[in-house]
């Protein structure tokens, strides 16, 4: 029987859910208008685009590394201390970046700051959604919740080409310099309404289940024990292997389009933005269904189980078609749709999975030292190989291939992950 919710409860629960949407808005801000960032750099200071990339992809190994700290902080101090960390940092790391002039000054600002900006913030608001909503309300609320990553890609990359363009010339560090202040502000507002833990004001997760799960776990598990157990080694092959593809696809598909089926690349942007429009639509419309999944099964693992095998072959089924529907607009915006879909479903839904079995009051550091393994091997890996294997065969289909492998792995450990911890 669910118990009853208070209204200082709500209230809690409530600005959890806009501090943890501002915090992937402003981590999708930062992956997002790199696209459009990096070659009017590199045209500038002359750095080649591997030169240019290099930034990104040290940002990417520091924000793994961060993650498992920002879940220690969460663990023991709640979100307020890590989004503090994050204002600072999102903001030095645009702002210091737009006044380079020099390649490791470059690596400096944007691939470390950046990285331990960006790593503050994933971890943080994954694992607080998921201490404070659980069982039949975290899949609809982590969907609200990551609607920010794709209105941040919408709204945040069209900004940054607003003000590249408007006064005639790429000015990257005008642009820069707005986005460093947008971050400051969204994240010192996140940092204002951070909450502690559930526990502190002595409440219970939202959305409670008497015959949950995670009532077969051990909630107070320790890292090293979490650790000895199958589930969360199944669970991070399955992330990690799909994160793999799903670099890939992020990295090369405009690539693909424009090289492989000769699109302008005018086209090949537009179809790609379609992902990030859909996106808007399927996160909510997933979260629910994965509660609804949960309440059917009448047990949260096994219904996030479910929700994490329909996600990898979604993204499976995306990879078939866009490798055999050539130029058929159809077939290839229904593709885009199936990758909105999988993008809605994995990154909640692991860490929905483990919360389920391993509880709440260290999920940080169990998800954190996850994070740091999946974050810092499966976007390089599916990066890279999209990339070697365009220039072993010279096209980008082998490349799509290695993404729909990817996800097959993803699927099968799906299926091992077991219901309760034995």
């Amino acid at each position: 029987m669910e118990r009853k919710i208070c209204a200082k409860q709500m209230w809690c629960g409530a600005t959890v859910i806009i501090t943890s949407w501002l915090a992937v808005f402003c981590l999708f801000g930062y992956r997002a208008t790199f696209a459009l960032l990096k070659d009017p750099m590199s045209v500038q200071f002359e750095w080649s685009q591997a030169e240019v990339s290099l930034g990104y992809s040290l940002m990417m190994l520091f924000y793994a590394i961060t993650a498992f700290f920002s879940g220690l902080l969460l663990d023991r101090w709640g979100t307020r201390p890590a989004y503090l960390v994050a204002a600072l940092f999102s903001f030095l790391g645009f702002y210091l970046t737009s006044l380079i002039n020099n390649f490791h000054l470059y690596l400096l600002s944007f691939g470390l700051l950046g990285g331990i900006a960006t790593g503050m913030l994933w971890v943080t608001s994954t694992v607080s959604v998921r201490k404070w909503f659980m069982g039949r309300t975290y899949g609809t609320v982590w969907g609200i919740v990551f609607m920010g990553a794709p209105l941040s890609q919408l709204l945040l990359t069209n900004l940054t080409r607003y003000l590249m363009e408007s006064s005639g010339t790429d000015d990257w560090q005008l642009a820069m310099k707005v986005l460093a202040f947008l971050m400051l502000a969204a994240m010192l507002l996140a940092a204002l309404l951070a909450k502690k833990n559930p526990e502190h004001y002595g409440f219970q997760a939202v959305g409670y289940l008497e015959d949950h799960s995670s009532k077969l776990s051990r909630p107070a598990m320790t890292l090293r024990e979490s650790y000895s157990y199958y589930a969360i080694w199944g669970v991070i092959i399955t992330f990690l292997f799909s994160m793999m593809g799903e670099f890939l696809i992020w990295t090369q598909i405009v690539s693909y389009w424009t090289e492989d089926l000769s699109w302008s690349r005018m086209q090949a942007i537009r179809t790609y933005s379609l992902i990030g429009l859909l996106g808007i639509i399927t996160m909510p419309l997933m979260g629910i269904l994965a509660d609804r999944m949960v309440k059917k099964s009448g047990s949260e693992a096994d219904g996030r189980k479910r929700m994490l095998t329909i996600g990898a072959s979604v993204g499976l089924l995306a990879c078939i078609l866009l490798l055999y529907a050539g130029n058929t607009l159809l077939l290839i915006y229904l593709a885009c749709l199936l990758f909105a879909i999988y993008w809605a479903v994995i990154p909640g839904g692991v860490i929905g999975y483990a919360g389920a079995l391993y509880g709440a009051k260290n999920l940080g550091k169990i998800w954190g030292l996850a994070t740091l393994i999946v974050m810092g091997i499966g976007p390089f890996t599916g990066t890279f190989m999209g990339g070697w294997l365009r220039d072993h065969y010279g096209i980008y289909r082998y490349s799509i291939f290695f993404s729909l492998f990817s996800f097959l792995v993803a699927i099968f450990f799906s299926f091992t992950l077991p219901k309760k911890i034995s």
